[in-house]
């Protein structure tokens, strides 16, 4: 298929044809000067007695064919300097290779394709070289991404190939060529056609691609190679290219989270970056974002901010969000946004030791526990449990503890630690020898502490604490410290220098919230990490110890997607691998299977997230296509040169003889 030509080089072949073609016509409007001479007779010179009736320097244009003959070549050769080019759409071979690219890129919708994706304007062109297919000539088809794989084989079946193609599914992996290629020579190479006397033994290779590879360094292929550009280079992305997420270890309720982002267009932009918890908006930053694409001086000029930090209090389970909200001109969903599940708070295991305290025990009761239990402080020495997330001594030292844990304390102090009391243990007194003292401040920001009023409690002969400096002191009073936390090595001990029963706080609504707060604490305390955050593609792995203890019994798991929802069987032996998670977003198991009940997806890929399409083919293998949707470039002018401007040439030289020798 022709298209009409554009010229390369019109303004300096337009300047060539202003000089050129006056100076030609100037050549035949001047006349000889001619001296004059006596002679005996004009008889014989007739011929020079009619030049010589006119006597100006200039003579009026006749016709003569030598004159058009040399225009027309002279306008031949100055349409040749212009450089006239045309696109084409070559054909497919005899034997045809198609690789289309489905990577992430690949999902830009770039302005100039009117709502399709690359992926839809690949598969278009690759449809429209399978229409060129002739007889006894066959194509395959391969997509790929961080894989290959083969959707049709060789076939001259122009429907089939057609309905192969239009089978490909955009995924969100990374983009490598070397299995695709590896794939396509192995494939070929059993096409008996090729055998043949004078068909070849190289297939012809199309490569449907913005080029965003990962192995260019890496491609070789046996093939004429084709690479059909596909996507514009003034299309424009916001993404998000780093994300990440940690709870802060000197206080486990609060989430940290940090996001960087990039900005792939060709101007600057401001970009707001929405951050949600389980769909709420909990906090917005701004940022500012100059192009990728600009050299460092430009950069220099200008005023950026690529990330935002953001610090959020988190006491229970939940799935944050960080999305960027600058759309307009943005050409790839994929990477606007990236999540991260923070898990629900440990159910905890606790034990109270204690000779009998009736607030405590009323306490544990209250609070959603898994298996409490109470022990009698000598019961407890006999048994010494390792098996409880938080162990509660009630005006009791131990003289055991687990090598890690949570520890709390009333009326009482740790053993061998950092942290002194005088006396160690709470001692009752007399009513009338009691001195009640009250509480001078508190950490009213601290997660444990937040939004209780503690200003009116009143405490009995508190312990005298003598605390390290890498202590938090969290409720102050006239005598010393009331309370503190500390975290020692493997454990983290809370101790309260007072009696409960001694004090006025049981009575308040306060104190239920505080244990409530303090457990949470010490819950999220224990999870400090965030769940793994995933690439697209992967295949997480479910352990049989965790189907048999959560279903037993089960014998299929459902995975729900952002673009799909599939049963997946469970096998009879080993462990269950989820299908590839290609999409980015959140994945949920069913049932709910801990820690793969939520999975989160994200892109966070620089290369994938820059839509600026390479222009010369990956690894510098192969032809490129010229842009425009499998065309390529033929220039015109040397066919103008060799069919047209030579033949006239030579018949100009033999009409200029023939006039000469008449």
């Amino acid at each position: 298929m022709s298209y009409w030509p554009t010229f390369l080089n019109p303004w300096a072949a337009a300047l060539a044809s202003a000089i050129a073609i006056p100076s030609l016509l100037i050549l035949y409007f001047l006349k000889l000067r001619r001296r004059e001479m006596t002679v005996p007779s004009t008889l014989l010179w007739k011929k020079a007695v009619q030049d010589l009736q006119v006597n100006a320097p200039f003579q009026r244009l006749r016709k003569n064919l030598l004159l058009f003959l040399q225009l027309l070549l002279l306008l031949l050769l100055l349409l040749a300097f212009s450089r006239p080019v045309t696109n084409y759409s070559p054909g497919a071979g005899t034997t045809t290779v198609i690789l289309i690219d489905r990577s992430a890129s690949m999902g830009t919708k770039d302005p100039d394709l009117k709502g399709l994706t690359r992926l839809e304007e690949a598969k278009r062109r690759a449809k429209d070289l399978v229409e060129t297919l002739g007889k006894n000539a066959q194509a395959m088809v391969i997509a790929f991404d961080e894989t290959a794989e083969t959707i049709a084989p060789l076939s001259a079946d122009i429907p089939a190939l057609k309905r192969a193609i239009d089978s490909i599914q955009q995924t969100d992996k990374k983009s490598r060529l070397k299995t695709a290629y590896q794939l396509a020579e192995a494939q070929a190479s059993f096409n008996p056609e090729q055998l043949r006397p004078g068909v070849g033994t190289l297939p012809d290779v199309w490569v449907y691609s913005d080029g965003r590879v990962t192995d260019a360094a890496e491609l070789t292929i046996r093939g004429n190679l084709k690479y059909d550009k596909v996507g514009s280079d003034k299309t424009g992305n916001v993404a998000i290219v780093a994300m990440n997420a940690k709870r802060n270890y000197e206080r486990p309720t609060e989430v940290q989270i940090f996001a960087r982002l990039a900005n792939f267009g060709t101007e600057a932009v401001n970009a707001d970056v929405q951050l949600t918890v389980d769909g709420k908006v909990r906090a917005v930053a701004g940022t500012s974002l100059v192009p990728e694409r600009w050299t460092e001086q430009q950069r220099e000029k200008a005023t950026a901010k690529d990330s935002v930090e953001f610090t959020i209090e988190m006491t229970a389970a939940g799935v944050v969000k960080v999305e960027q909200m600058h759309k307009e001109g943005d050409a790839l969903a994929a990477d606007d946004a990236a999540t991260v599940v923070v898990p629900p708070p440990k159910n905890l295991a606790v034990l109270l030791v204690t000779e009998g305290n009736f607030f405590l025990e009323l306490a544990m009761k209250s609070l959603q526990l898994q298996n409490p239990q109470q022990l009698l402080p000598a019961a407890y020495e006999n048994a010494k449990p390792a098996n409880f997330d938080v162990i509660i001594f009630d005006r009791y030292q131990p003289k055991f503890l687990p090598p890690a844990g949570n520890f709390v304390y009333f009326g009482a102090t740790p053993p061998d630690s950092k942290i002194k009391g005088e006396p160690p243990v709470y001692v009752p007194k007399p009513p009338k020898e009691k001195k009640v003292v009250g509480v001078i401040d508190w950490k009213r920001d601290h997660p444990i502490l937040r939004h209780l009023q503690l200003g009116s409690h009143g405490f009995a002969d508190p312990i005298k604490l003598t605390v390290p400096p890498e202590a938090e002191v969290l409720m102050e009073g006239p005598t010393g410290p009331l309370m503190v936390m500390m975290r020692e090595k493997f454990s983290t001990q809370f101790v309260m220098a007072f009696d409960v029963i001694e004090s006025t706080w049981p009575l308040k609504p306060s104190f239920p919230v505080f244990m409530h707060n303090l457990m949470q604490f010490l819950a999220v305390g224990s999870e400090m990490d965030v769940r793994p955050q995933f690439e697209p593609g992967s295949t997480p792995r479910i352990q049989r110890a965790l189907l048999q203890r959560v279903a037993p019994g089960i014998t299929s798991v459902r995975v729900n997607g952002p673009a799909w929802s599939k049963d997946v069987p469970v096998p009879a032996n080993g462990d269950l691998a989820l299908p590839p998670l290609d999409r980015v977003g959140l994945y949920t198991t069913s049932p709910a299977l801990p820690p793969f009940d939520q999975v989160a997806v994200n892109l966070l890929d620089f290369n994938e997230s820059n839509v600026v399409p390479v222009d010369q083919p990956p690894g510098g293998v192969g032809d490129k296509i010229a842009e425009g949707g499998g065309k390529s470039r033929l220039e015109l002018w040397w066919w103008i040169v060799a069919c047209a401007a030579l033949p006239l040439l030579l018949l100009e030289w033999w009409v200029y003889t023939r006039r000469v020798h008449l």
